[in-house]
């Protein structure tokens, strides 16, 4: 029992060290940014949070309610747990576990995040009245699983994922901060693959590989980390918020594979490596005039700033 307690405690202090140098973890949440933790939450590795994040972003993208984000991410749950196997059974691979040769894509494509969500996401939309079937159901008419029933057990955590990444909920990321420089380009180019050219949205990169800093807020301080910045268009209402939602959450949940060292959100920021991994007010400094702050995020922004 003692040696029970002491790696309870162990993971405990880990997961809750203020520098963030235990293991990488993320946590999903349906509270929002800022808030306690007060509802039922979901752990993962980054590598999971990146896929799930993906995931829900593709379906944000086409515009899906979150009825369908939650569908997509319990199939993904049940078939590869989240990870993108280059395996399974017969010629099975990837996220949802697509076939080739049932004509799911090449195995190239069926191995792409993007492509796979966006795949069963064109079949799921197919099947009438998805959104009012039970979960297990409308997974099935998609994947037609020898397992039909097991969709249903990862409702509950898929939804979860779903208010952290679609709706009002948070994901929050501990662990090291990245220790390598990311590519503001790089990040541009993923994002504007899964939105598109959305119409709700200007986006740039500043800085790039050139080292160069980023914009100046208008308070006297230039932010000295290369960053994407995306703004949302006048008039884009619930549609344009949402997607901003999911672009935050997004590089929050890539931050350790794109080497993103901060995200500033609805004047919130989120640090690498810092806060226990934890949203925190006015772009993670807690200045009283966020405005002078040179992470700080305007109204209808997210900001994701690159480590150097």
């Amino acid at each position: 029992m003692l040696v029970l307690l002491a790696v309870i405690g162990y993971f405990a202090v880990q997961h809750d060290s203020n520098g963030g140098g235990g293991a990488p973890f993320c946590v999903a949440s349906a509270d929002p940014v800022g808030g306690e933790e007060t509802s039922e939450t979901y752990e993962m590795s980054p590598e999971q949070a990146a896929n799930a994040a993906t995931i829900a972003a593709v379906g944000v993208a086409k515009g899906l309610p979150d009825r369908a984000v939650t569908i997509a991410l319990a199939t993904a749950m049940q078939e590869s747990a989240l990870r993108n196997l280059d395996h399974g059974d017969r010629d099975s691979l990837g996220l949802f576990q697509q076939r080739p040769s049932m004509g799911w894509g090449s195995p190239a494509q069926i191995t792409d995040p993007v492509y796979s969500a966006g795949i069963f996401y064109d079949h799921l939309v197919d099947v009438p009245g998805y959104s009012r079937l039970p979960l297990t159901v409308a997974a099935q008419k998609v994947q037609r699983s020898g397992f039909p029933q097991a969709y249903a057990k990862h409702e509950p955590d898929a939804t979860v994922l779903t208010a952290a990444f679609a709706g009002g909920g948070t994901l929050n990321c501990g662990g090291p901060a990245p220790t390598g420089p990311g590519d503001p380009e790089k990040v541009r180019a993923d994002l504007t693959r899964i939105f598109g050219k959305d119409g709700m949205h200007t986006m740039s990169a500043q800085g790039g590989q050139t080292g160069q800093a980023g914009r100046n807020t208008g308070g006297g301080q230039v932010a000295p980390e290369a960053e994407v910045t995306l703004t949302e268009k006048k008039n884009g209402g619930e549609d344009a918020t949402r997607r901003s939602r999911a672009m935050a959450h997004w590089a929050v949940a890539h931050s350790k594979a794109m080497g993103i060292s901060r995200v500033s959100y609805g004047r919130h920021g989120w640090i690498a490596g810092k806060d226990r991994g934890r949203w925190q007010d006015k772009g993670g400094t807690g200045t009283k005039d966020g405005a002078k702050d040179p992470h700080y995020a305007g109204p209808g922004e997210v900001r994701i700033f690159m480590a150097r």
